[in-house]
């Protein structure tokens, strides 16, 4: 007659729920009072952590760069503070646009339209993105519009003679004929006080003026 195997598994916590460790003496007795049962005793592990990805961290702090750049007072603005607000926010809806290319891996795109002093964030299938700050609305800027900038004219917009500016997963530029960016910029101005936002081919990297 074969004798019968227990293959009985017990998970232990050796501590308590506070996580403060049972005496020695208690956990001693109880790795007895298992094994006389002929169990197989098997600690209990800690749930695992999960931690913030380096995307996920890029992309909080360029949300916080475009929540920054809507609140902050802009009523009473003087042209060369209008010409200044206007740039950082158009390199910060770059940045967002770029961010969001690299963590979902699919093309972003930021298009212009001098004409009508407007732009918006679009993705791949040219829709236009919801705001993430000003929920329900779309991420389109209109500064005709914005008592607080209405005096900012895009005075130029060149994406190697393209409006648009796409960013692919890795976050590199391309224009609007979908060609690696070979030079990028948007100007602001305010009567004679201007600045312009470049973007760097291949690095795709923003910046802006003094």
């Amino acid at each position: 007659m074969k004798s019968k195997t227990n293959d009985t598994h017990v998970s232990i916590r050796w501590t308590c729920q506070n996580g403060t460790p049972f005496p020695a003496w208690w956990r001693f007795i109880s790795w007895i009072h298992q094994r006389a049962r002929g169990c197989e005793i098997l600690p209990v592990r800690p749930p695992s952590l999960r931690a913030f990805t380096l995307i996920e961290l890029v992309v909080v702090m360029v949300l916080l760069a475009v929540g920054a750049a809507m609140v902050v007072p802009m009523l009473s603005l003087t042209s060369s503070a209008q010409v200044r607000s206007a740039a950082d926010m158009i390199a910060a809806d770059l940045e967002y646009a770029k961010s969001m290319a690299i963590r979902g891996g699919q093309t972003h795109a930021v298009v212009f339209s001098a004409a009508g002093e407007t732009y918006q964030l679009q993705d791949q299938t040219s829709t236009v993105l919801q705001h993430p700050v000003k929920v329900g609305f779309d991420y389109v800027v209109d500064f005709s519009r914005d008592s607080r900038l209405d005096q900012v004219d895009l005075s130029s917009v060149s994406f190697d003679t393209t409006s648009t500016v796409k960013f692919d997963h890795l976050g590199s530029p391309f224009n609007g004929d979908d060609n690696p960016l070979n030079s990028g910029s948007v100007d602001v101005s305010v009567g004679s006080v201007s600045r312009t936002i470049s973007v760097e081919p291949v690095t795709g990297i923003i910046s802006v003026s003094e």
